[in-house]
């Protein structure tokens, strides 16, 4: 009894505390969550096939919109798939600005404003995500699943003065942001934005699970396609550099890659799971 009344003062406070967010604010957030939730689930529903050799293939963001443009009334689903992302990525600015998931006092130290950076970089991410699905349907995208846009910016970057330090560097941060989503999966550190109080205990179990599987899967990604661009600043040759698709393609390589490569593939999948999870029952108040 003790542990519900202290559960419910938790909420009463929680809710003393925020500011509802606009409604139109919230629904785009949740169709984003959605649509990012559709695009991992595909990607890691490919590379599984790939890995079973059933059939699919290792791709990326790009390559997964072009999957889903496929699809009947593929025209539409782009459509909404690229409004959800312009959603998604509005989201993340407000997370930047306004600073939803974190105490006051946390506000303006070094490790917020590095939160907060990120949270713009996530928005420029599926910002260009999703003129990219716009592209899809104005006909004028490539059928390229992204490696090669890897190797083209890499490319691009490698040609301005000191352009081969800011490839190792961003390869550097890109390694760091993945081992850190490993260490925050496996700590379920996102369980401090979702309203596990509205779940069932089912619910909860589950969440925690797709949480922790999907981040460790994505942060593997993430150092994998960091590591290849650090080894591309390294040889002096953008050709090194790896997409999702190719990231994929190098854990299959591995000893046992094919069993490997399906572990990621369901953690990808797990992550789109989560992200569905988020749609209901993340949190998208903005606190005082």
């Amino acid at each position: 009894m003790q542990a519900r009344l202290d559960m419910s003062d938790i909420i009463a406070r929680t809710e003393q505390n925020v500011v509802r967010t606009k409604p139109w604010i919230k629904r785009l957030a949740e169709l984003g969550y959605i649509v990012k939730g559709v695009v991992y689930f595909l990607i890691g529903f490919l590379a599984l096939q790939a890995a079973l050799g059933v059939g699919g293939k290792t791709t990326g963001t790009q390559g997964a919109l072009q999957t889903l443009y496929r699809q009947p009334y593929g025209q539409a689903l782009m459509l909404l798939t690229a409004i959800g992302l312009f959603g998604y990525a509005l989201w993340r600015l407000i997370q930047a600005w306004l600073d939803p998931d974190h105490k006051g006092e946390e506000s303006n130290s070094p490790k917020d404003i590095v939160r907060r950076i990120g949270y713009v970089v996530s928005a420029l991410i599926y910002g260009l995500l999703a003129w990219q699905a716009v592209q899809i349907v104005l006909g004028s995208s490539s059928s390229s699943s992204g490696q090669d846009g890897t190797k083209h910016w890499t490319a691009q970057l490698m040609a301005e003065p000191f352009g081969r330090w800011l490839v190792a560097i961003v390869g550097l941060i890109i390694i760091g942001a993945g081992l850190y989503q490993v260490y925050y999966g496996v700590a379920a550190k996102f369980r401090a934005r979702l309203k596990l109080y509205q779940m069932s205990s089912t619910e909860r179990v589950w969440a925690i699970r797709s949480g922790r599987l999907g981040y460790s899967a994505r942060g593997i990604i993430y150092v994998i396609t960091g590591g290849f661009l650090v080894w591309a600043a390294i040889q002096f040759n953008p050709d090194t550099a790896v997409g999702t698709g190719e990231a994929l393609d190098k854990v299959a390589q591995q000893p046992f890659g094919d069993w490997l490569m399906a572990y990621v593939a369901l953690g990808l999948m797990a992550y789109a799971v989560f992200a569905f999870v988020e749609a209901r029952y993340r949190n998208i108040e903005i606190e005082k």
